[in-house]
């Protein structure tokens, strides 16, 4: 039997060699463990130690407060009013779905309402708040404070809510804020905008939304590891958004509206001398204070089928023949080209035709005018003097005489969502219908009709330049620096003379279209017109308008300035379906200067009364 030698010095240099090896590898394992060590402590050091902060410190963000909106005589028409919306941290609020049912019925939450917040909670992180419902009223509020200890995770929070003092007659002018949606946010720049914040939506608030809204602010906050708060600190104050003071005064604002009484349209009033717009309406308005939480759908709906179609803003966006009211402009036009003097005559026997041509163009009169003068063809609204005017003319000096008073195009107001009207011209026909001018076209436009749009504030401008004696003054609906320019064409006082006292003879002479409406406190110059919803036949030329359905009679319009020796206001008016120029838009015109005068000169009635 063979018996094994022990050799304890191989047994020796074997765990020697072993010790060793494992000596080795803990001195590499400790050396790497403080090569590990010092990456953390001191190279990584900048980084983890904002990881550390970002875990007790948090950066809340502060929204800015919305700027005010003023009228010209510091009347609040836009501000912000403390509201509580109804929020809930899901982690926090055991049983959430039975409170919710029960939170329906206290608060009156729709079944599209539920539906929504079921898909935020999907889609939301447990820790972050959600909104049940914004803008409470004051019995929601009421009714959820006396049971608010039943709702774990549940809680009120107040903001800042737009509110709009004038909602109705200022629809149109100022627009209104909502919920900015997902689009507009990743359009905005993020550093100013969250992801709930108010956004303008139309009019002054979209416009100036870069000012209104302001630049968001810091909170800072620490947390101990429990994520107790120890401390907060405002390290960035938010700067507020920058308040607006409107050229419109509010109370021939709405003057202006009510002078419709039921009828629809739309009525502009500028200061000639400094492009300050002083009242702009279209009619109806709407509640603008019920888009800023969301408009219900049934409400929604019901202005949408509105036959009226209140969210339409006729003083921007309508579409109208000018009809007459551009005669006053052809006249200037032909003095200019010195095509007609104010001494010209020309004989009216109802009727016009081209050299050549079977066709009529009738005048609104059967019958005509007779021998008539500038003055008198402004005074009666002559069509024949224009047929024969425009035709003198031609289109291409029409075209080039009417440019420069804005015909055609953007005015360039502050306000969102202006459209943009029609000069005529044979480039325009060509481009847009791909056809060749035809000379009756150029008769037509003599009287502004055929191709011919303008929107309400486009006249306005026109007017302003017209009753200032071509002043040009930027329209505008906040107050800025008057910007004063001329037309790039001279036309001499005298020839400005004649067509204010052709457009002043409308009102004062007796032969005017428009005499039922002069003041015997001032003197204001003015020009009806109609834009034709449908061509009539020959046989019906002469038929009343009036006699028809309403949606198809004629709009009605109608331009004005005061006092004529000196315009402060200038006026347009669109009576839609009005039918006559003179029996519908005149009046309203009227009324507005009515009260511009009354307040501006109270005491030319108090000559009156002596």
């Amino acid at each position: 039997m063979n018996q094994s030698l022990k050799q304890p010095i191989h047994e020796r240099k074997l765990f020697q060699g072993r010790a060793l090896v494992a000596l080795v590898f803990i001195i590499a394992v400790f050396i790497l463990l403080l090569l590990r060590y010092f990456y953390l402590q001191v190279v990584q050091h900048e980084y983890y130690q904002n990881q550390a902060d970002n875990n007790r410190i948090k950066n809340h963000r502060i929204s800015p407060t919305r700027g005010l909106i003023f009228d010209r005589n510091d009347i609040l028409l836009a501000e912000n009013r403390t509201a509580y919306r109804l929020q809930v941290v899901i982690e926090k609020a055991p049983d959430f779905n039975q409170k919710l049912q029960l939170l329906s019925q206290l608060l009156s939450l729709t079944k599209d309402e539920l539906t929504e917040i079921q898909e935020t909670v999907k889609y939301n992180p447990v820790f972050k708040p959600i909104t049940i419902k914004e803008n409470l009223s004051e019995s929601e509020v009421a009714a959820f404070a006396v049971q608010q200890h039943q709702y774990a995770g549940f809680d009120m929070t107040p903001y800042l809510i737009r509110q709009y003092n004038y909602p109705e007659v200022m629809s149109h002018v100022i627009g209104y804020v909502s919920k900015i949606n997902a689009e507009e946010y990743e359009q905005k720049d993020q550093n100013r905008y969250a992801s709930d914040d108010y956004i303008g939506k139309l009019g002054l608030e979209k416009y100036y939304e870069n000012i209104l809204h302001g630049e968001p602010g810091l909170l800072t906050t620490v947390t101990n590891a429990r994520g107790r708060q120890l401390s907060e600190e405002v390290s960035k104050p938010p700067t507020h958004g920058k308040t607006l003071h409107l050229t419109i005064d509010l109370q021939l604002q709405q003057a202006s509206y009510d002078a419709f009484g039921e009828e629809t349209g739309a009525a502009i009033a500028v200061n000639p001398k400094n492009g300050e717009v002083l009242a702009m309406v279209s009619k109806p308005g709407y509640d603008i204070n019920q888009f800023i939480s969301g408009i219900s759908h049934n409400d929604y709906q019901a202005l949408l089928d509105s036959p009226d179609k209140p969210l339409f803003n006729r003083s921007i966006k309508g579409g109208y023949e000018p009809g007459s009211t551009i005669k006053p402009y052809m006249a200037l036009a032909g003095l200019y080209h010195q095509l007609i003097t104010t001494e010209t005559t020309l004989f009216s026997n109802g009727v016009y035709q081209l050299p050549n041509q079977q066709r009529k163009y009738h005048d609104w009169k059967r019958g005509g005018h007779g021998q008539v003068d500038l003055v008198n063809a402004l005074a009666e609204s002559v069509n024949v003097f224009f047929y024969d005017l425009a035709v003198k003319l031609g289109i291409d000096r029409i075209e080039s005489f009417l440019k420069p008073f804005q015909f055609g195009q953007l005015t360039r107001l502050d306000i969102a969502g202006e459209k943009q009207g029609i000069l005529p011209s044979r480039t325009w026909k060509q481009d847009n219908r791909n056809m060749i001018w035809f000379p009756g076209e150029t008769v037509i436009t003599g009287i502004g009709q055929g191709y011919f749009v303008i929107t309400p504030v486009q006249m306005a401008q026109a007017l302003s330049i017209l009753a200032s004696k071509g002043q040009i003054n930027p329209i505008h609906l906040v107050k800025q620096t008057k910007q004063t320019t001329h037309l790039p064409f001279n036309v001499s006082d005298k020839h400005w003379q004649a067509v204010h006292q052709g457009m002043s003879a409308v009102v004062n002479a007796k032969n005017g279209t428009a005499r039922a409406y002069a003041s015997d406190a001032y003197l204001f110059a003015g020009k009806s017109g109609t834009s034709q919803v449908f061509g009539k036949s020959e046989q019906d030329i002469y038929k009343k308008n009036e006699e028809l359905p309403k949606h198809l009679r004629n709009h009605a319009l109608f331009i004005a300035f005061a006092p004529v020796e000196d315009p402060e206001i200038a006026v347009v008016v669109v009576a839609e379906h009005g039918a006559s120029g003179t029996k519908a838009a005149a009046p309203i015109a009227k009324k507005i200067i009515d009260v511009y005068m009354h307040q501006k000169h109270p005491e030319l009635w108090d000559k009156e009364d002596d």
